[in-house]
């Protein structure tokens, strides 16, 4: 039986979670990617914290882009989510794809996020 993309992807999440956890020395960055919107938290998996996050939905973010569904789009928030961190004094990240395959929105988010400043 083949699975739906919904399942393949929790699929492949379950799968990465088993490997990837984020401590407060180097925590989680997490993307989530729907049709319209992507988010990004970094998040303290012992303490169960999310100590950063940013999405397309931003207020500011929201208003500066034409569409929220682009790697452009992607990119903005992998920047806005770096510079964020970096206040908060975290340089280093594991990064989470959250199932999702390793290519453009997610990608241009990782890139983004790297040439800001986050190491993984």
């Amino acid at each position: 039986m083949k699975l739906s993309r919904r399942e393949s992807t929790a699929r492949r999440h379950r799968r990465i979670r088993k490997k990837v956890n984020g401590s407060p020395e180097r925590p989680r960055l997490a993307v989530f990617r729907s049709n319209k919107h992507i988010y990004a938290q970094v998040i303290d998996d012992t303490n169960h914290h999310t100590l950063a996050a940013a999405s397309t939905l931003d207020g500011n973010l929201k208003q500066e882009l034409e569409s929220s569904s682009t790697c452009d789009a992607s990119s903005a928030v992998g920047k806005l989510l770096a510079q964020r961190a970096l206040d908060k004094g975290i340089t280093k990240v594991v990064f989470d794809r959250g199932g999702n395959i390793y290519h453009g929105r997610v990608k241009a988010l990782a890139d983004a996020a790297r040439e800001a400043g986050l190491e993984f």
